[in-house]
């Protein structure tokens, strides 16, 4: 559980400054945090662009992580990611770090900022699951023409983010959670949240919950917004609703997010690093500053945090506006619309809210790796992955005759999905990727090594084969999908 040092009566936080327009919006947040009387204190450390040009990969150094490791709690202005050196995002590394599961990403509408929404009430939050899933980033090549990435989806992960997401829910007095996914087309992975949702579902009586097909949530973001309370959902669905809601409210100058772990949390802007505005004084840091209120409340200062928002809202309703909404010839000055929001420090706006908070219980799950146990397993078979030239019916005659005398029987071969030998008549443009399912002719709890070794001996004189997967029954449940076409 996250634990806070503590620097003379005030909670200690790692700044990273970020690159480009990062240390201007993260001054302009000190600042007002400072201004509101949190008692908070900060360490600052590097990570990014300078970083990786000084040839560490990662772009996080050794101090940096030290840092987190001690705080728990990080400020975060955006990172730079480089083209042509160093190696993944150092934003998607310090998330990863840390097991920060939970992207919590507010939209609401705001004063002056005019949309075509304006008016309606958009007051939602995307919480996206922020680990998993297609950014896991797994991928092969499993034939020169063929790519294929794993998307990873955990029982242990689906819960911690349904949890998190009632918690949520509850602690900021809202009334209905939505789960979004494509459990239509991906009923094991996308299909996991989705019946964890519904099985947690009857523990928070006192929220409306519902599931919704993610295109369906998407069209009905853009048709109706204001519905929405609380969104819970996959990794990849999450990144591109959570921007879509960005957008509905004004854009990304808007946007705060929250990375939030059981043990670490990372406050960050959506918006990227805006090199070219860097250092001119022109920028918007209200994403920024918005963030810091989601660290303050995070921190349990309620009271710093409400204070802040309702002087963003008072500044934003008396006309201040930057220049990312009337132009930058135009625009307030990045220092100047600080300064506005800091005189504007106990005032309240009439027409403009903000929700009463409380402290968000974060869910504690069994930390064991099994998190899933069944109490009865078998295998069925493997899938046993091909590359190949030759035509659908060449390989499946040609496998028939390979497995005959083994353990093993072909039931059918797939490709990108659809059967295509036996043939269903479907007509299918065939690559060099295929699979053949082989099913063994006696199920058994496992499949014998030997048996796998002799099977794969035998293909390999004919054919080039990738990797397999076993297919297995968990509680008399088949742990793996049909292709289409197949019976």
């Amino acid at each position: 559980m996250e634990t806070h040092v503590t620097l003379e009566g005030n909670t200690l936080v790692t700044v990273i400054p970020g690159d480009g327009i990062g240390p201007e919006v993260v001054r302009s947040a000190q600042r007002i945090v400072e201004a509101a009387g949190a008692r908070v204190a900060w360490e600052e450390r590097e990570a990014g662009a300078e970083v990786f040009r000084g040839g560490l990969p990662s772009g996080v150094p050794p101090e940096t992580i030290e840092s987190i490791r001690k705080t728990h709690v990080v400020l975060k202005g955006p990172l730079e990611t480089p083209v042509g050196f160093g190696e993944k995002s150092a934003n998607v590394t310090l998330r990863k770090l840390f097991e920060t599961y939970a992207n919590v990403r507010p939209a609401r509408e705001l004063p002056g900022v005019t949309t075509p929404y304006s008016g309606r009430g958009i007051d939602l939050v995307i919480v996206r699951e922020n680990v998993e899933d297609l950014y896991a980033g797994i991928e092969h090549m499993q034939t020169p023409g063929v790519a294929q990435t794993l998307k990873i989806i955990s029982r242990k992960g689906c819960e911690k983010i349904v949890r998190f997401a009632f918690e949520l829910a509850r602690a900021e007095g809202r009334r209905t959670v939505t789960c979004a996914t494509k459990a239509n087309i991906m009923k094991m992975t996308e299909g996991m949240l989705k019946r964890t949702f519904e099985e947690i579902a009857p523990e928070y009586p006192d929220l409306e919950a519902w599931h919704l097909i993610v295109d369906n949530t998407a069209h009905q973001l853009v048709k109706k917004p204001e519905q929405f309370d609380v969104i819970v959902t996959t990794n990849m669905n999450g990144d591109i609703l959570s921007d879509e809601s960005s957008a509905l409210v004004g854009g990304l100058g808007f946007a705060p997010s929250a990375n939030i772990g059981n043990d670490v949390s990372i406050f960050e802007a959506v918006h990227g690093s805006a090199p070219k505005y860097a250092g001119k004084d022109v920028i918007n840091p209200t994403a920024l500053i918005l963030t810091a209120v989601m660290m303050l409340r995070h921190l349990g200062e309620f009271e710093a945090a409400a204070a802040i928002e309702h002087a963003v809202l008072v500044t934003l309703e008396s006309g201040v506006r930057t220049g990312d909404i009337v132009g930058y010839d135009k625009g307030t000055p990045t220092g100047a619309y600080t300064d506005a929001i800091i005189g504007n420090l106990g005032k309240r706006s009439e027409r403009w809210q903000v929700r009463e908070y409380k402290a968000q219980i974060l869910p504690q799950v069994d930390p064991r790796p099994d998190f899933v146990r069944p109490h009865q397993r078998r295998v069925m078979g493997i899938d046993l992955f091909v590359e190949t030239p030759i035509s659908a019916e060449e390989l499946g005659r040609s496998m028939e005759e390979l497995v005959k005398d083994t353990a093993f029987t072909l039931k059918m071969i797939s490709c990108r999905g659809t059967q295509v030998f036996p043939s269903t008549g479907a007509i299918t443009d065939i690559v060099d990727a295929s699979y053949c399912r082989l099913m063994l002719k006696e199920p058994a709890e496992d499949v014998s090594d030997d048996a796998v070794a002799e099977l794969l001996h035998r293909v390999s004189t004919r054919h080039r084969w990738g990797h397999i997967e076993k297919l297995q029954e968990f509680d008399g449940e088949p742990g793996y999908t049909k292709s289409q076409g197949e019976n």
